[in-house]
């Protein structure tokens, strides 16, 4: 039995990459730091480390319920430190009476930067508080270049651990069934549209699994991936618990309040 069939066939390069992630800290003993995972690649490092003696695993992006974090794969006599994940955390000074910025200005400027969106992790709002992660390595980079925000002329200020702002994002826990994973399958039982409108919804491009445009309606979605959907909000697949006795899969869902 291959592998690869229990994942998606345009996850088999990451999937290779892991491997090899735990291959290499099997041989050298020293740990190895990735750059930010989304919630469906922290779900594949984990079942392909995670019950292994020699190799183990640890995320980390900044606060506790970070949705993008960094992986620390290393050999079982190191002990980790959350300064071995190499993240840097700033807050953006900004004219709060006279302007509003949002999430997609944020992501859209760092993006503008020529950046890797793996090199940062969450934007993180609380009240008028905007915070953001990025990997240590490009701190330097992005404090001199990260200087507007469209027009609005703004100031990064690194932030300490103790004042790392906890995200608001929180997620109401529903169950459903769903005859198969397909993206359309989901989006029907998720959102109580019909099969039809669901599959319209995803081939017009409103939908995004994990920060990506999916607009196949085939596609697989599977535990960890976030749903994205344009005028319904954010859904996220906690588990899959099996199936039920008509074969149907039983699946823990969350819906972003």
């Amino acid at each position: 039995m291959s592998l690869y069939q229990h994942f998606r066939p345009e996850e088999k390069d990451f999937i290779d990459s892991v491997l090899e992630w735990k291959e290499q800290v099997r041989s050298s003993y020293a740990p190895k730091l990735t750059d930010f995972l989304d919630p469906r690649e922290q779900q594949i490092v984990q079942s392909l480390i995670g019950k292994d003696e020699e190799v183990k695993v640890k995320f980390f992006g900044g606060a506790e319920n970070s949705e993008r974090k960094r992986a620390l794969i290393y050999p079982d006599y190191f002990t980790p430190d959350h300064r071995d994940f190499a993240i840097t955390v700033f807050e953006i000074q900004y004219p709060k009476k006279f302007v509003n910025i949002e999430h997609r200005q944020v992501l859209g400027t760092l993006m503008s930067l020529g950046l890797k969106r793996e090199k940062f992790g969450d934007v993180i709002f609380s009240g008028e508080r905007i915070q953001f992660v990025i990997a240590e390595e490009i701190e330097t980079y992005v404090r001199i270049n990260f200087e507007k925000i469209g027009r609005i002329g703004i100031t990064l200020v690194k932030v300490t651990d103790d004042d790392i702002l906890v995200s608001e994002e929180k997620w109401e826990e529903f169950s459903f069934t769903a005859s198969s994973l397909r993206l359309d399958v989901l989006v029907s039982s998720m959102t109580n549209l019909s099969r039809q409108k669901s599959q319209l919804l995803v081939e017009s491009g409103r939908v995004k699994v994990n920060h990506k445009l999916i607009e196949q309606s085939s596609f697989e979605c599977g535990e960890g991936d976030i749903l994205s959907l344009r005028g319904f909000g954010r859904f996220k697949i906690m588990s899959i618990e099996g199936k039920t006795k008509k074969d149907k899969w039983r699946i823990i869902g969350g819906r972003q309040k």
